[in-house]
């Protein structure tokens, strides 16, 4: 009887019996620095011997926790039943709707395209000729000068006259910015009055960097007219060329069909409001009523904030899609595309730390939680993860398509959503460190 003495040899082996508290055979192990005897299997604080055993304490840790049927099941079951009824019966990772063709013979009224612009010199040569030549007659282009430093302008007068249309084109300058305001919006409200001195029953808001086919006008009033629609907007494609453009740019209309429904949004019983930015045609009447642009002179968000509030008066709304309409502005890198981000993914909370919690822990748990129980988990945890990542790629591959990128893209979103995240955070400490947004050279300041 007698057990052995626990004796420290630090750095050297000692005898240590084979299993099971029985005394037979011995065997060589290396020394364990422990408070109490230890048997052999039996877990220390701390290893001291020569080999570094962090990675297999973490592998070992996200394997337990992936491998407790209570801990990691039942969140599993959850997100397989929440993957798979978006994919069945989900309607916002649609390509949905679709703007419908043009008929001519409904088409009326006189249309005013307003093109806030600063220092776009580089992108009007390849959108501002295409606005020129629209099918429908009835049009005049407002391009407003927002102190540009690099001839926009000159430019925009310039492809006017190549064009043959220079009648069509009335370049005006912004006057300073008054307080209260965001550079865009004040410059759309100087497009919106010159708009209203040019008798137009509809305004059509657009931007320096979106390219329109030469139908796309009478497509907007022919919806407008078939369904009875106030306020028609197309989210325009985004360019998709570079790796990081390709791995986020998707996820970005993806995030925001389903921040921004496009279905509901186009239901007048529904709440749900939105716009996009890059192409709005609004009935005159409405802005009127709305009194103009004012209305949100601080959006950071102008685009769903100006959707929001003519839906609050009444105004019926339709947002979708049309490959007809493009966006010709490159992100080319991580740091283009998290600087674009970042600008207003707060704004998008509210500036409330609570939901930013909320944001991060849902994206955490709906896309990592998946990856982890491939990476870590056994058997039916691997099923489960599998199945709802697959699912949840299943919702992604027809934005990636329609976007023009490969469908194996659409496996990166796990990836995507981490960045996502990341911007999300970022954009909520530029906020307390006193910039709400900063675009084009100018930065709005936190409120006191």
């Amino acid at each position: 009887g007698a057990k052995p003495a626990q004796t420290e040899l630090a750095g050297k082996a000692r005898m240590m019996p084979r299993g099971g508290g029985k005394y037979g055979d011995t065997q060589t192990v290396p020394t364990i620095s422990c408070a109490k005897p230890t048997k052999r299997g039996a877990e220390c604080d701390r290893w001291e011997d020569s080999t570094p055993n962090s990675t297999v304490r973490r592998l070992s840790f996200f394997s337990t926790i992936c491998n407790k049927p209570g801990s990691h099941m039942w969140s599993l079951l959850l997100l397989v039943a929440i993957w798979g009824g978006y994919a069945l019966f989900g309607r916002r990772w649609r390509i949905a709707p679709m703007l419908p063709a043009g008929d001519a013979q409904r088409c009326r009224g006189r249309v005013v395209a307003v093109v806030p612009a600063r220092n776009e010199a580089d992108e009007l040569p390849s959108t501002l000729p295409f606005l020129l030549k629209q099918s429908y007659n009835d049009l005049y282009i407002v391009l407003v000068d927002d102190h540009s430093s690099d001839g926009t302008g000159d430019v925009a007068r310039r492809l006017a006259a190549e064009a043959g249309a220079a009648e069509r084109l009335v370049v005006i300058s912004s006057p300073d910015l008054p307080a209260g305001w965001t550079g865009k919006v004040w410059a759309q409200q100087q497009g919106f009055e010159q708009a209203v001195a040019l008798g137009a029953d509809w305004v059509w808001f657009t931007d320096a960097d979106i390219r329109h086919d030469s139908d796309v006008l009478e497509r907007l009033l022919t919806a407008a007219e078939v369904q009875q629609r106030d306020f028609v907007s197309i989210m325009a494609r985004l360019r998709c060329v570079t790796a990081f453009e390709k791995l986020l740019i998707p996820a970005f209309t993806y995030f925001f069909a389903g921040l921004y429904p496009f279905v509901p949004i186009g239901d007048d019983r529904s709440p749900q409001a939105g716009a996009a930015g890059g192409c709005m045609l609004i009935r005159r009447s409405v802005m009127d009523r709305i009194g103009g642009m004012a209305v949100i002179r601080d959006a950071v968000i102008d685009d769903v904030s100006l959707g929001r509030a003519c839906k609050n008066i009444g105004a019926r709304l339709w947002l979708g899609y049309h490959l007809g309409v493009t966006s010709t502005r490159g992100y080319p890198t991580l740091a283009a595309i998290w600087d674009m981000v970042a600008r207003s993914a707060y704004t998008q909370l509210d500036y409330n730390p609570l939901a930013l919690f909320g944001c991060v822990a849902g994206l955490a748990f709906v896309f990592f939680v998946p990856i982890t129980a491939i990476i870590w988990g056994h058997r039916l945890i691997w099923f489960l993860g599998s199945v709802a990542y697959l699912a949840m790629t299943f919702t992604y591959r027809p934005m990636v398509n329609y976007l023009g990128c490969g469908n194996a893209w659409a496996f990166a979103l796990p990836l995507s959503a981490f960045l996502y995240t990341g911007m999300t955070v970022s954009s909520a400490l530029r906020y307390y460190r006193g910039v709400r947004s900063a675009w084009k050279g100018r930065v709005y300041r936190t409120p006191s």
